[in-house]
């Protein structure tokens, strides 16, 4: 059975005056381990990798290793638009211990179909450690087509993909043409329950930042096939997992977790910028009504 499976974090970076926090970022996994999640992704999208330095990449994967110390699965997100930066921080990865290499499509590049399976293809050729595609045509303006996800799932050590289209169509597309146990991972809080009933084998969760039992919960229902419960806390969830994208992503997940009291600033790094007045309001009201704070 595939380890990358249930609720996996994308684990926010914390900072303070604009450096990392590494306490904040120590208590946050504790946090989440505590709470049933099944695996931690740092350094993607929502560990805002796109402005951490190489130095601070490399330490954010160290850290979280070190802190999980084998106690569920290190997703390492590694992607980036240049192949050979992206085998660099893929073989950190694998030398820091991780479990996996979550691996974004080439972002502003826009390679053709078979320059993704190129890329994806080098890569896993030049380090021996499982891949988990992530295709995220919101962020990247590229789309990889399920044909393309299959062929690439050819490779031996590419194992799954974080589909993040919230399309059904597409997933049950990308099921069907892989083999069976090619892991296919929600990159939408909103589709995971959906996606897992379909064949997937999880999520990689935004909304697990802040409410990571009750994700682990949905998640583990829906695997089990419980769909009574797995609807009943879908519903519950549906409000909190519209709250964290009242404004760009993570910016509403850190500053939940800073009214939580779980990181001591929410604040991201800029280009992001802070949540304004009105979005901060209805946020605050969806959390106090889920009783996160």
């Amino acid at each position: 059975m595939t380890p990358f499976r249930g609720a996996f974090v994308a684990i926010v970076t914390p900072f303070i005056d604009g450096e990392l926090d590494e306490q904040g970022l120590k208590d946050l996994i504790e946090f989440q381990i505590a709470n049933g999640t099944n695996g931690i992704v740092p350094c993607g999208t929502t560990g805002e990798s796109a402005t951490l330095s190489h130095d601070e990449h490399h330490r954010v994967v160290e850290l979280t290793i070190e802190t999980v110390n084998g106690r569920v699965p290190v997703l390492a997100g590694t992607g980036s638009n240049s192949t050979s930066e992206t085998i660099e921080l893929t073989r950190h990865a694998k030398e820091a211990g991780a479990d996996g290499a979550l691996v974004i499509t080439p972002y502003y590049n826009k390679p053709s179909q078979e320059g993704l399976y190129q890329h994806f293809k080098t890569v896993a050729e030049a380090v021996d450690i499982p891949m988990i595609l992530y295709n995220v045509p919101s962020r990247t303006s590229i789309d990889m087509a399920a044909a393309t996800v299959a062929r690439c799932a050819e490779v031996d050590n590419i194992v799954g993909i974080k589909e993040a289209t919230a399309d059904m169509n597409r997933a049950c597309d990308v099921i069907g043409k892989c083999p069976a146990d090619f892991a296919v991972m929600s990159g939408d809080d909103f589709t995971s329950m959906s996606l897992v009933l379909l064949g997937g084998t999880g999520v990689i969760s935004v909304t697990s930042n802040v409410s990571p039992k009750n994700m682990s919960d949905l998640m583990s229902a829906a695997l089990a096939g419980d769909v009574a419960k797995a609807r009943e806390i879908q519903y519950k969830l549906f409000p909190l997992m519209g709250s964290m994208f009242f404004d760009t992503n993570p910016v509403p997940a850190k500053k939940a977790l800073e009214l939580m009291g779980k990181i001591k600033s929410g604040d991201p790094r800029q280009p992001l910028w802070k949540m304004g007045e009105d979005p901060l309001k209805r946020m605050t009201a969806v959390l106090k009504d889920q009783g996160l704070i």
